[in-house]
């Protein structure tokens, strides 16, 4: 029945591509306000055929320019976050070129780093500054890989540069910068427990296609996706100073989520200790 459920959602999905990459492409081509609410229908039609319950704790700033900082476990990150508002992602150069996967990232409207190229960062910053002051939400995944689920990697204080550069010349604008957690919390309404979590955890030398077969076969995830407080950013702002609060608040937020307590409860020691075991000892075969 799971092979069966899987090929019914592979095949719904598909014709739902059909109809909405199509119109995507014509919006994206003519400037049409409608390019920005098409990736976010067919991200919620996703998320439903799969089983993906989002709950949402706090909310997204309503001001505008606004850079979402969140961690990174896997590619459902995306469907999970494209559910919620109209916005666009940042991602490594590579996956321009991925079957599928680079078509839809296009269609987002995503912004390609080429992380092998630190020369064209700053060029990089300015695209996404100038997404940013068009009114753009946009998502960096600032850990700059996907981990376990279990813990957040340190953030990388390069692309948080699109920030200051959305000030303007004059440095007049108002920029907010959001810290957002995303936890996989529940598999079949059960803790998911780390013995779970790379059922859903995409990373290291994982295989995509088999990764993807299980989340459709298994799917039934419940995912806490938590807003932080927003960051105002003026020409005073330390990019590397902004960069550990970032991450310490995303840090505290996610460990809350799956240990399941509010983040004023937590003892310094258990987000010290939310790494459950380390990226070097990651199973290759999970969720495959």
């Amino acid at each position: 029945m799971a092979e069966v459920k899987a090929s019914i959602i592979i095949f719904v999905l598909t014709l739902v591509s059909l109809v909405l990459i199509p119109l995507q492409w014509v919006s994206i081509r003519l400037h049409l306000p409608v390019q920005k609410h098409l990736p976010l229908i067919w991200h919620r039609i996703a998320s439903r055929l799969v089983g993906i319950k989002v709950k949402q704790v706090g909310k997204p700033a309503g001001d505008r320019p606004l850079l979402i900082t969140a961690n990174h476990a896997s590619w459902v990150d995306i469907t999970v976050l494209g559910s919620l508002i109209p916005l666009s992602f940042i991602a490594k150069s590579e996956v321009s070129g991925w079957p599928i996967f680079g078509l839809l990232a296009k269609l987002q409207r995503t912004v390609f780093v080429n992380r092998t190229r630190r020369t064209e960062t700053g060029q990089v910053a300015d695209e996404i500054a100038e997404r940013m002051a068009a009114g753009d939400p946009m998502v960096l995944f600032a850990e700059g890989t996907s981990n376990d689920g279990n813990c957040v990697l340190p953030f990388r204080s390069a692309l948080l540069g699109a920030a200051t550069r959305a000030l303007g010349e004059n440095g007049d604008t108002k920029v907010w910068v959001q810290p957002l957690s995303v936890a996989y919390q529940g598999f079949y309404g059960l803790p998911m427990g780390r013995a779970h979590r790379p059922h859903v955890a995409w990373y290291g030398d994982m295989e995509l296609p088999g990764h993807l077969w299980g989340i459709f076969t298994r799917g039934a995830l419940d995912v806490i996706v938590t807003w932080g407080e927003p960051v105002l950013v003026d020409k005073t702002t330390d990019r590397k100073a902004l960069t550990r609060q970032l991450e310490s608040e995303v840090r505290s937020l996610t460990v809350a989520s799956l240990l399941q307590k509010p983040v004023e409860r937590l003892e310094i020691s258990e987000i010290e200790a939310s790494e459950f075991f380390s990226n070097e000892e990651k199973p290759v075969k999970a969720g495959a």
